[in-house]
């Protein structure tokens, strides 16, 4: 059916998507949620919402559009139904900062590498 959504967690415990998720205000929250949850329910979410990110390894990004703000969530697939993901913020300019990519990626590497050891 749908997807399973987790949220990516550091060695050290810490949760970037949480920290994003709780610095929205309560409307923009609604609305983040309000996407996760077509990724949770549907089998193909439309790309106006979830794309992949071309140039990545394997990151997709979760898009969000509140007021005047974009909001880009950043994730990835572990199997074929569990999406991780990793972090957030609002995309200020049109293209999407590199850096931000690089630490999803990161955070891919990191969670994919522990998982093997469990």
């Amino acid at each position: 059916m749908g997807k399973t959504v987790i949220f990516y967690r550091t060695v050290d415990g810490k949760c970037p998507i949480q920290d994003f998720l709780d610095s929205l205000s309560g409307k923009a929250a609604q609305k983040v949620t309000w996407v996760l949850k077509l990724l949770e329910d549907l089998d193909v979410v439309p790309a106006n919402y979830f794309k992949k990110l071309v140039n990545t390894e394997e990151i997709w990004e979760c898009r969000i559009q509140f007021a005047s703000n974009a909001y880009r969530i950043f994730c990835f697939f572990e199997g074929d139904s569990v999406v991780v993901l990793t972090h957030g913020f609002t995309k200020k300019t049109q293209k999407t900062p590199r850096r931000e990519i690089d630490r999803a990626e990161a955070y891919r590497k990191n969670h994919l590498k522990r998982r093997l050891k469990k």
